[in-house]
């Protein structure tokens, strides 16, 4: 005599339903017992000064694995660097070429608030499978620059700063910028004649 067996067991959704749930109560309960230990390791805030003008950006998908995860940007104001005089500060922009910009980098983590100045350098490297090595690759470069920039070599005085590429990316943004000189003279409230304004 064999008996019948009855299939009372939940089907494979709802164990996957209950699995969910059980990682929800997981991270409730770490979000409970186990954040508050973090106080312990909270820094203030301190904004950066000029002895640290390097911006150093990362990519991150909270956990997975991604090719951009290893790649590192530098932004560093040319103003700000340890620069001897006006022609070392001419010369690191020719030989920072297209990685030279006038203004701060929209996805530089610079407010674009900030004074222009001689403008930015942005440096950014991906192509070793470490991030510590491609951030250290890109470093190195900025000390070439400023090393090459400081030799004094009177025959890049004469040359003009190559701005090919800040016009093509203008042009590409199509928004009215390449006329009248605006890619490096945006209009601000300062250029409204006080004229007009009423008495």
């Amino acid at each position: 005599m064999t008996e019948h067996v009855e299939y009372d067991d939940s089907p494979t959704l709802g164990h996957m339903v209950i699995q969910e749930e059980r990682q929800t109560v997981h991270f409730l309960r770490l979000i409970e017992l186990e954040m508050p230990k973090l106080v312990a390791y909270r820094k203030p805030f301190v904004p950066p000064t000029n002895a640290t003008p390097v911006v150093v950006r990362s990519i991150d998908y909270a956990g997975e694995q991604h090719p951009a995860t290893t790649k590192r940007v530098i932004v560093v104001p040319v103003d700000k660097l340890p620069l001897k005089d006006d022609s070392a500060i001419h010369k690191i922009k020719l030989l920072a070429g297209p990685r030279w910009t006038p203004n701060p980098p929209a996805d530089a983590g610079v407010a674009q608030s900030e004074e222009w100045g001689n403008g930015y350098i942005k440096i950014s490297c991906e192509n070793f499978p470490k991030p510590a090595m491609n951030l250290k690759w890109a470093s190195d470069v900025l000390d070439r620059l400023i090393t090459q920039a400081n030799q004094p070599q009177p025959m890049f005085e004469h040359l003009p700063v190559d701005m090919r590429h800040i016009y093509a990316k203008v042009r590409k943004a199509k928004k009215g910028d390449h006329l009248r000189d605006r890619a490096l003279h945006r209009p601000t409230i300062r250029d409204f004649p006080k004229s007009w304004l009423p008495q």
